[in-house]
C-alpha cells in the first residue's frame, strides 16, 4: 500500500492501517519528545497521546508537507504543553534577554564542534530544559529562530539568545567530558 493510500485508510478509521502508520512514525516521533522532555515514560505518553490526536484530526491535514512533519510537530508541540504544565519553562518567559549577533558564534561553534555524536548526545541531555529544548528543535528537529518562536511562544529575541547560550553551555559540558577523560 502507497503512503498516500495508507494516510488514507486512517482516514477511514482502518485500524490496520493506523498501526502501520504508528510503526514507520512512531520511533523517530518518541525520539523528537524525548530531546525535548528527557525523560523516556514521559516521551512515550506525548508520543501516544499524539498519535491519538493525529488520528483523530486527520481531516485537518491537508497534503502540503508530508504527513510525518505534520505529525512531528504535533509531537513537538505537545512535549512543550507538557513542559509548560510542569512549569519548568516559566523562567524563560520570565526572562528579559539582550538579543545578541550569533553568527560569528554559529561559525565558532561549527568549527569548534568536531566531537564524537555521543559526547554532543551526552551534553545535551544534561542541558538545562530551555537549553535542551530550543536546542533540540533548532539543531536536531530542523526549526528556524521563527518557527521555535512561534512554537514556543517565546520572543524571537529570546530564542535567538537562548539557542546562542545553550551552544555555549553544550560546548562547555563537552569540554568538561573530555577534560574527566583526560584526568
Amino acid at each position: 500500500m502507497e503512503h498516500a493510500d495508507l494516510i488514507e485508510a486512517c482516514r477511514m478509521h482502518d485500524r490496520q492501517a493506523q498501526e502501520k502508520v504508528y510503526d514507520l512514525y512512531c520511533k523517530a516521533m518518541y525520539n523528537a519528545s524525548f530531546r525535548i522532555l528527557n525523560h523516556s515514560a514521559e516521551a512515550e505518553d506525548i508520543m501516544q497521546e499524539s498519535f491519538i490526536e493525529a488520528f483523530e484530526k486527520l481531516n485537518t491535514f491537508r497534503g502540503e508537507g508530508t504527513f510525518g512533519s505534520w505529525l512531528k510537530r504535533i509531537v513537538v508541540n505537545n512535549s512543550i504543553n507538557h513542559l509548560r504544565k510542569k512549569k519548568e519553562t516559566s523562567s524563560l518567559n520570565d526572562e528579559t534577554i539582550d538579543v545578541a549577533d550569533s553568527e560569528n558564534d554559529d561559525r565558532e561553534y561549527s568549527e569548534n564542534l568536531f566531537c564524537r555524536l555521543e559526547e554532543v548526545r551526552n551534553g545535551i541531555r544534561n542541558l538545562p530544559e530551555n537549553y535542551r529544548m530550543i536546542l533540540s528543535l533548532h539543531l536536531l528537529e530542523g526549526y528556524d529562530h521563527e518557527e521555535i518562536t512561534e512554537i514556543t511562544g517565546l520572543s524571537y529575541g529570546n530564542v535567538r539568545t537562548t539557542f546562542s547560550r545553550a551552544k555555549q553551555k553544550l560546548l562547555q559540558l563537552i569540554m568538561l567530558s573530555r577534560n574527566k577523560q583526560i584526568i
